[in-house]
Parts: C-alpha cells; sequence; structure tokens
C-alpha cells in the first residue's frame, strides 16, 4: 500500500478502487491477527486457570489444523512477496521517462502518449509536407517500429513523424472498456488535437494496426494523403482475435499477472531492464498489455468489425495506397494472400503492392523489408 500511494504513476493506474482495496485488506489483516492473538491468550489463560498450566498437547486433529494453517501462511507470504517485487518493478518502470508527451482524453479520463519528431517543411508554394503518423502492430512502437521511422528520418526520406501509443501499450494508460477501433480513432484524434499537430498525414501502421489506421482514415479523409499498410490484417480475419480461447486465456493470464511470475523471473535470471518492461521483449508481461490485448479480443469481431468495414465504404477513394506484404506469410497461406490481394482494392489509387521474400509479418526485420518500406514512404510523401 505505501508503494502504491507514494509513487503517483502507480497511484493513478491503481485508481481509488486500487487503493480502497489496499486499505481494506490492511484493516481486514489486522482484525484477524488480534482476533488470533486474543483466542490464543484467552486459552492459555482458561489452560492455566484450570491445570495450573499451559497445554502443550495436540490430538492428531489439533497438528492436522496448525499444517494446513502453516502452510496457508506461507502461500500468503509468498504472495505478499511476489506482490511487492512486482509493485517495486512497476515503481521502477514508472520513472522511465516518456520521449514525448502524455494528453488527457476522454474527458481527462485517461492519457495519451505522442511523440512526433523531424520539422515541418514546405514546398515553393507554400503546401505543408506531410507527416508520416505510425500505428504500431501487436506491441509498442517504440520496440519494433521506431527503426523505420528513425531510418527513414536520419536519410531523409521523410521530413517529420508522429506516433501515438494506443491505451495500454507503451506510455499511455488503459482505457476503459469496451474499447473498439472506432474509440481509438476518437481519442487519437482528440490526443493529436491536443498536442497541436494538425496534419496532413501519411498513415503507415502494420498488422492488427492497420485495422486502427483505416478507420482514423475514414475519419479523418482530408487530412489523409496517402496509406502505408505493411502486412496488413483483413478485417474478415478478427475472428482469429475475438476467439473464445484466446479471450479466456488472456483473462486467466491478466488474473495471475499482478503476481509477476514471469516479470520477476525475467528482471532476477535474465536481467530485462525497464526498457524492456515498457516497450521491449518484455513489454507483453504487464498488466497493461494484457488488459490491452484482452479489450481488443472482446470487440474485435463485433463492435470493431462493423467499424472497419463501414470505414472501407467512407474511405476516400482517390487517397494513394501502397501494401507491403510479408512473404513468409503470402507463401505460408493462400488465404492470407487472398486477404492481402483484397486490401489492395481498399482505394482506386493502388501505388503499389510489394511482396518482401523470406520477411515476416514484421516486413522490417529484413534488410529488404526496411529498404521497401522507406521507398514507399518516400514516394507517398513526394506524391502528396
Amino acid at each position: 500500500m505505501i508503494i502504491i500511494l507514494a509513487v503517483p504513476k502507480i497511484r493513478m493506474e491503481e485508481g481509488w478502487v486500487g487503493i480502497a482495496s489496499c486499505v481494506w485488506a490492511l484493516l481486514v489483516s489486522l482484525w484477524a491477527i488480534s482476533t488470533e492473538r486474543l483466542v490464543t491468550w484467552g486459552k492459555r489463560e482458561e489452560e492455566e486457570r484450570l491445570t495450573g498450566r499451559e497445554e502443550s498437547r495436540r490430538t492428531l486433529r489439533e497438528w492436522c489444523s496448525v499444517l494446513t494453517a502453516t502452510i496457508i501462511l506461507v502461500v500468503i507470504a509468498v504472495v505478499a512477496v511476489l506482490l511487492s517485487a512486482t509493485l517495486i518493478l512497476r515503481a521502477r518502470d514508472a520513472s522511465l521517462a516518456a520521449p514525448g508527451e502524455r494528453y488527457f482524453v476522454d474527458g481527462d479520463k485517461y492519457q495519451i502518449h505522442i511523440f512526433c519528431e523531424g520539422n515541418t517543411t514546405t514546398d515553393s508554394k507554400g503546401k505543408k509536407s506531410p507527416t508520416v503518423l505510425f500505428e504500431a502492430g501487436y506491441g509498442p512502437f517504440a520496440g519494433g517500429m521506431n527503426i523505420i521511422a528513425e531510418n527513414a528520418l536520419a536519410n531523409g526520406s521523410i521530413s517529420r513523424y508522429c506516433y501515438a501509443d494506443r491505451p495500454g501499450l507503451g506510455w499511455s494508460d488503459n482505457a476503459p472498456s469496451p474499447f473498439s477501433a472506432g474509440n481509438a480513432a476518437v481519442v487519437l484524434s482528440e490526443a493529436l488535437a491536443r498536442a497541436g499537430e494538425n496534419g496532413p498525414w501519411i498513415l503507415a501502421s502494420q498488422g492488427i494496426g492497420s485495422i486502427y489506421s483505416r478507420v482514423f482514415s475514414s475519419r479523418n479523409g482530408r487530412d489523409v494523403k496517402g496509406l502505408l499498410l505493411i502486412d496488413p490484417l483483413h478485417e474478415d480475419l478478427l475472428y482469429k482475435i475475438a476467439s473464445p480461447g484466446r479471450g479466456f486465456l488472456l483473462w486467466a493470464w491478466g488474473i495471475i499477472s499482478p503476481l509477476g511470475l514471469d516479470r520477476n523471473l525475467a528482471a532476477i535470471l535474465k536481467g530485462r531492464t525497464r526498457e524492456d518492461r515498457v516497450y521491449g521483449r518484455s513489454a507483453y508481461q504487464g498488466g497493461k498489455f494484457i488488459k490491452n490485448k484482452l479489450q481488443e479480443s472482446l470487440v474485435a469481431d463485433s463492435l470493431t468489425k462493423n467499424e472497419v468495414s463501414s470505414a472501407r465504404h467512407i474511405q476516400i477513394q482517390k487517397t494513394p495506397l501502397s501494401i507491403i506484404s510479408s512473404g513468409i506469410n503470402v507463401r505460408k497461406d493462400s488465404h492470407w494472400e487472398k486477404k492481402q490481394r483484397d486490401l489492395t482494392h481498399l482505394t482506386k489509387n493502388l501505388v503499389s503492392w510489394d511482396i518482401v521474400n523470406k520477411a515476416p509479418s514484421e516486413v522490417w526485420q529484413t534488410f529488404e523489408g526496411r529498404q521497401m518500406i522507406e521507398k514507399r514512404l518516400k514516394e507517398l510523401v513526394k506524391g502528396a
């Protein structure tokens, strides 16, 4: 409770419900300890009154009770140690400063992290160069896609880029449930407005991030000057995200995640740092990340699918579109290839459809993939 109250970020994440639960647990624990001590004292007093000494002999049933109580006490002690260790790691992670700024959204209920880098440029006619707005796929942007943005900016392929962590990822807070792609587009627009960022945009996204980018594009069509989808997820495949088995596992893992079984071991045995846990290879172990994926799963095949289906009809058809697909996924799954081909008809202005051989879904993990992404970004920016 002391750690929760002392660290502002944890205090805000837990909210009044978490703080009240800790206070109630403390009061119940004190009451249980005091009643046990009172009963023990009363028993000893009664034994001394009747026999003149404290009775040390116990029946088999009493010894079984002692054994059971000891086991329960050990389990509670282990849980307390694990919970404390997890809170210490969370406090340590909270000290990692966000590279950008966090902005309150949705009636100041939670904060979204936005980071922008580069300079806004204009041509001889005073036309503003578009900013590339990245949308990460499965995990946080800073743990993967950032290599694309940094290389493209350093090579002069783009002049400026921004990214926003979706609620529950990176430095952004979790959002209330339910939370669909449409909700994400609304809070992203609000956060960008508060940050003073008003486009025009080139939207670049990967995997399930393309679902969010498409909904955002349909609702901000005039400001979107191009779409780059990297191995995008088709809306007809959202049922995989929404499978009951996956949802149950996420829920169950979320229940035991406060114990930090994997996080504590990784920190002690594998030397995982706060960077790993916030946006790196261990980000998936955090409670915020798990809640994000559970929220995503709960509405994927209902609210989100309806919103992205509507977005397809609303999308401005003259918007330039480039798609880069994973060669591994296309060769492995003919159904995936069919859906990738279908996505090339999102607009009537297809610039290119590239299949990068030997590249996984995270196409930028190969040199050829990084070159292709940067090339298409440069084309979209220049053509805007």
